[in-house]
């Protein structure tokens, strides 16, 4: 068994990789997780039940009896637990820390054999055994065995010449009001949302990646809508983006390395 605690869009990817690999996964999100890519993250079970992402469906469990019925029907079973409850009882041979919150929320070394951690915020050989670069450029997806990620830089990596601003953040606490929705063509000055009376607009012209949640409470400056200035590429508003098929692909390795290196332990041991 994998535990993959988050099920965002950076964290579907490498959910898609290990189930289409053959291993048991079960993810643990938080009550209310808060993705941008909704139509790419499997955490929106929470909420809907079920979330189809590709070929990969997860479903919402309640308990962990319900674990190996949901594994037989081929899906991914996603349950709420945040802080991780269940780990000590379930006993699984890997954890991944995929919720990308720069900074280590409770996933330790001692708590499985094998344990990755996603970006920066956890030091490997110390929090983790293994770290995964998750910054774009030259060395994304990267296994690093001693040290850390490199630090959030806040500035999103660029996308046909736009970076910061084709992020947007929330102008004050409030609830939000979608106008726009995923898939939808927006120009530059397009009101996008609302939080609370307050309009936001969308600083370059393009498709709306992703939006958070109708309804939700957000707060000041919170990442609430990304818009890829690539408008003739719509499609990827649906599917995996090449950054998650690539820590995906690093995780699937750091697994298999841990286990080739912890049966060469017991080789030598026995």
């Amino acid at each position: 068994m994998i535990i993959v605690r988050g099920g965002g869009d950076i964290a579907t990817g490498v959910i898609q990789k290990l189930h289409r690999s053959g291993y048991k996964v079960l993810v643990l999100e938080t009550e209310k997780p808060s993705a941008i890519r909704r139509e790419v993250a499997l955490c929106e079970a929470v909420y809907d039940e079920k979330k189809v992402v590709e070929d990969i469906t997860a479903v919402l469990v309640r308990h962990h009896d319900e674990l190996d019925k949901i594994w037989h029907s081929g899906f991914v079973p996603i349950m709420v637990d945040e802080e991780g409850k269940v780990i000590s009882s379930l006993k699984p041979k890997v954890i991944v820390d995929a919720i990308l919150a720069k900074k280590n929320l409770g996933t330790y070394k001692h708590m499985a054999p094998i344990t990755i951690g996603l970006g920066p915020g956890f030091k490997a050989g110390y929090d983790v055994h293994i770290v995964i670069e998750t910054m774009r450029g030259h060395n994304l997806g990267r296994l690093i065995f001693i040290g850390s990620a490199i630090e959030n830089t806040g500035v999103p990596g660029l996308i046909s010449g736009h970076g910061k601003k084709r992020v947007i953040h929330s102008p004050q606490d409030g609830i939000i009001h979608l106008v726009k929705g995923i898939g939808d063509k927006v120009y530059e000055g397009d009101v996008v949302a609302t939080v609370n009376d307050v309009l936001v607009k969308a600083t370059i012209s393009g498709v709306l990646r992703g939006v958070i949640r109708d309804n939700t409470y957000v707060k000041h400056k919170m990442k609430i809508a990304d818009i890829d200035p690539r408008i003739e590429e719509k499609e990827n508003c649906y599917t995996i983006s090449d950054k998650a098929r690539n820590i995906g692909g690093a995780v699937l390795e750091a697994i298999l390395y841990m286990e080739n290196k912890l049966k060469q332990s017991g080789n030598q041991n026995g």
